[in-house]
This record gives C-alpha cells, structure tokens and sequence, in this order.
C-alpha cells in the first residue's frame, strides 16, 4: 500500500487503543463533515497496488481500492474488523478524489504538530464517512465481541530499541516490505501503539499496546513469512514476496530478540463495523 509515499502524514491511520479497539464515528445529531466535491470512478483493472493521498486543502486521492479497504480507513479500523463485506465490496475497485470547500482543511499536512495533524487526519476521515454514505449508500452499526487478542508487553530482558531524537516537526515514518520470503518493517519517530497497527495487520488480530511506554521510537524489524510467499501490506492487500528463502527467525521471535518486546496471547474486547447496507457506486 502506498500512503503518501510513506505513513508519516497518517501517524493514527487505523490505531488500536488499550481498551480494545476502537473506530470513530459521527455522533447521532450532529452535522457530519462533507467533502464540497467529489468523483468516485472504477479503477482501471490493470492498475496495480493501492494507496491513499492527503491532498492540499484537507482533500483526499484514493487509488484502485474496494470499499472494504475505504471503510477500513473511514472508521478507523482493521481489515478484521469488519464484518459484512463480501463480494464485489471487496473485489470492485474505485477510484476516488475529493476536497472540502475552500478554507476547512490545511494547506500542508508536513509542517503540522502530531497533534494538529492528528485532528486533520480525523476530518478526513469523518468526510470520507459522509461520501461511502452518500455514494455508496453505506449504512453500518457497531457491536463489541470477545476476540483473541496479543498484548505488546516489555519482554524480561528489556526494550532494545531507542527513544528517536528527533523533534515533534520531523516526519514520522513507518514502511513494511518484503523481499526473498523475508518481511522487513522499519520505523522513524514512531509511537509503540503505531506499531501495533502493522503488526496486528500482519498477524490478522488486535493487538494492544500493554507496554506504558509513552514515547516515540526508531526501530528496524525483519522476519521469514510463513504464508506461503506472500504476506498483508497495510491495507490488508496481498504483495508478491519474491522467491522464499524460510531463512530467518518468525515474527514472535524477531519482535522479542530485536525489539526487546513480547506477544501475550489474551482474549479481549474488540468493536467491530458491521456492514448492514452498501451499493455500487455509479460512475460520477
């Protein structure tokens, strides 16, 4: 998945919280935020890869992705934890480029605080919310159910990575990459409960961020796939991982001999969307 280039202008994109996790969502009364204007088209079916794009303005560029993977973004949650998306929501793809009126949203997204980047990052999503309502005539609720969890703990002998140097105006940056049946995950300036959000993506369940460490951290990880040469980007995508070499030690083994971190097995609470109504967009 492409985001921008990297992930460091998308630092909540889909974040997994201590309780469970948790997606965002309108509040029943209140006026939603809206996009001005908006096209939604059918990808090109040769397009390869799929990715979102901040635009100047508050806008949003997303590229050849099926609604299971908008929704994903949109609420604020992971590809498991959406239920209901079978079929062409999750083999039709689309196409979408939309901005807010003139005004409401920032001009740039790098030279932001977190905090102000982090509130950005919200009104698109809340926009995009209102655009799979009215263009695909979304319509969702929300249900709690108790799932396997792990929980990202301090392994006995301590973290082995360091707290980044770097101050709040540098860019955040967190890419995942395969090559040779190996997994390579890298981090600048990164908060642990981000690295949760790629690791519970990888695993294919929640994984919660049990640590209390606070701070933002460099970190480099690589491991061997074991799903057969291929392995989840960001999005939930499939990516071709080149000829396997098993060569290498699992993702339980890396995080905890290079990261100085453990995986627990738990059971927890886990909200999830429930897709009660979706329909094609037409071509617009």
């Amino acid at each position: 998945m492409a985001v921008d280039g990297s992930l460091k202008s998308m630092r909540k994109l889909l974040p997994l919280v201590a309780a469970g996790i948790a997606f965002s969502g309108l509040v029943h009364g209140q006026s939603r935020l809206t996009f001005e204007v908006a096209t939604v088209k059918p990808a090109d079916p040769g397009s390869r890869g799929s990715g979102f794009q901040f635009m100047p303005g508050g806008g949003i560029k997303i590229g050849n992705m099926n609604l299971k993977g908008m929704i994903s973004f949109a609420y604020d949650v992971r590809d498991f934890q959406i239920s209901g998306a079978t079929g062409w929501m999750t083999t039709a793809r689309y196409d979408v480029l939309a901005k807010p009126e003139s005004g409401q949203g920032p001009a740039e997204l790098k030279g932001l605080s977190d905090k102000k980047r982090e509130e950005a990052t919200q009104q698109i999503r809340e926009r995009l919310q209102s655009l799979l309502a009215d263009r695909f005539q979304l319509k969702t609720h929300k249900e709690t159910k108790e799932l396997p969890v792990y929980g990202l703990v301090v392994a006995k002998n301590g973290l082995k990575i360091e707290e980044s140097k770097d101050g709040e105006d540098s860019p955040q940056n967190m890419n995942q990459s395969n090559s040779n049946g190996k997994m390579f995950l890298t981090g600048k300036r990164i908060p642990l409960q981000f690295l949760t959000m790629g690791l519970s993506n990888t695993l294919g369940r929640p994984v919660i961020d049990q640590t209390g460490l606070t701070g933002n951290y460099d970190f480099k990880m690589e491991w061997a796939l074991d799903l057969g040469g291929r392995g989840p980007d960001f999005a939930g995508e499939k990516t071709d991982a080149g000829a396997v070499d098993p060569a290498g030690p699992s993702i339980f083994t890396a995080i905890q001999e290079q990261l100085g971190l453990r995986l627990e097995s738990q059971k927890g609470p886990v909200e999830v969307i429930v897709i009660d109504r979706a329909e094609k967009a037409s071509d617009n």
